[in-house]
């Protein structure tokens, strides 16, 4: 029993391995190993994108439809390379916007162009060009993926027709320099000098000159006396008039003086 349980789950790995290597994924332009390394690289960094999935509704009085898309995976695996498609609600037609065996990529400092084309051909619209969805991966810090829209869609040309979305991610977003600067790693330096300077002048004092209390901070006298001149020079500075301003003269009237003592000094004069 055991055995056979452990044979279907093997035979079910396999399938869904199996299944899994035949999943399409994205085909750059060109021939095998001859893609843009540019555009291999900016492949490679949606990959956290590969197993989502998104999806956005545009409602009018007339249309009624909805957009699904995913990054270099098929939306529907029965419609091959189906990168991108719209599926009207009221007629439930599904149509392909963009494949993503015809995919293209560009980049700037905050956002990532994705470009599928070869989509279904337009019935009465754009001289029945196949049509082609934009999606601009714009920057947010604080999504990996979020806010799938659709912007607006051009099909009033003869040619070059397309769809525009939008779409947020921290993917897009250039990487942070962690990078100190110059007064920062000076400040971090002074720092780290001064409590080098206190410990060890502490440990110095306490365990090999053997002073107590305050007299084992380093330099205790010398901090000291700097102390004394600083307070000393703030006092000279900031005071508005002198510490030692002589009393004014002022008379003294009969009323301030004490009465008289009645002790005599005639015990003083010679007999």
């Amino acid at each position: 029993m055991f055995l056979a349980h452990s044979c279907f789950h093997a035979m079910v790995l396999v399938l869904i391995t199996t299944v899994m290597a035949k999943e399409n994924m994205c085909d750059l332009v060109g021939e095998e190993g001859s893609e843009s390394l540019k555009e291999q690289t900016l492949l490679k960094k949606l990959e956290p994108l590969y197993n989502r999935r998104f999806e956005t509704e545009i409602v009018s009085e007339d249309d009624y439809y909805i957009y699904q898309f995913r990054v270099c995976r098929e939306v529907f695996s029965n419609m091959s390379n189906s990168g991108l498609v719209q599926i009207d609600k009221k007629n439930k037609k599904i149509t392909v916007v963009g494949r993503i065996n015809d995919t293209h990529l560009a980049s700037g400092s905050k956002w990532i162009m994705l470009i599928y084309k070869g989509g279904e051909a337009y019935g009465t619209h754009c001289g029945n060009e196949e049509r082609k969805a934009i999606v601009m991966i714009n920057c947010n810090q604080k999504t990996l993926g979020d806010g799938f829209t659709m912007i607006t869609e051009e099909r009033e040309k003869l040619k070059e027709c397309f769809y525009v979305f939008e779409l947020e991610s921290s993917l897009a977003c250039p990487p942070e320099d962690s990078h100190l600067s110059i007064g920062s790693i000076l400040l971090i330096t002074f720092a780290s000098l001064v409590a080098v300077y206190i410990i060890g002048g502490f440990l110095y004092q306490r365990l090999v000159v053997g002073a107590k209390g305050m007299e084992q901070f380093p330099h205790f006298v010398f901090w000291q006396d700097l102390g004394n001149l600083v307070a000393d020079g703030c006092d000279f500075v900031c005071r508005s008039k002198p510490r030692n301003v002589p009393t004014a003269y002022r008379g003294v009237g009969d009323d301030q003086l004490g009465e008289e003592s009645e002790e005599r000094d005639d015990h003083l004069l010679p007999m």
